[in-house]
């Protein structure tokens, strides 16, 4: 049974940092990506980074380039989004996605697992 369990969001001010994490237990794979999506209420669910779990290449959302980082660890089985810089714009339930994405690794259907998203909250 594959399950991804985010954590780490909560309510900060413009400019600070958080970390999510997404601790995942039964993926199979060669080829696996790792996506981080957000959804703001009102809005579609929109891609943020993705990592390639076998080679460590990464994607991103033109809106967090520069200041978001998409990063794994194998031996933890757990994938993060170090964000930092955060905006009010950012505030969003962050959701964690796995699956083996053929192209349009930025297209949420693509996925096949999901996690329960963690809440990001950023004030002005």
């Amino acid at each position: 049974q594959v399950q991804l369990v985010e954590s780490g969001g909560g309510e900060v001010q413009a400019g600070d940092s958080l970390r999510l994490s997404c601790a995942t237990s039964g993926l199979i794979g060669s080829n696996l990506d790792m996506g981080w999506f957000r959804q703001a209420p009102g809005k579609e669910r929109e891609f943020v980074a993705v990592i390639k779990w076998s080679r460590g290449s990464t994607s991103y959302a033109d809106s967090v380039k520069g200041r978001f980082t998409i990063s794994r660890e194998n031996a933890e089985n757990t994938v993060y989004l170090q964000m930092n810089s955060l905006k009010p714009e950012d505030t969003a339930i962050y959701y964690c996605a796995a699956g083996e994405v053929p192209v349009r690794v930025d297209l949420a259907s693509f996925y096949e697992y999901w996690g329960q998203g963690t809440q990001v909250t950023v004030s002005s």
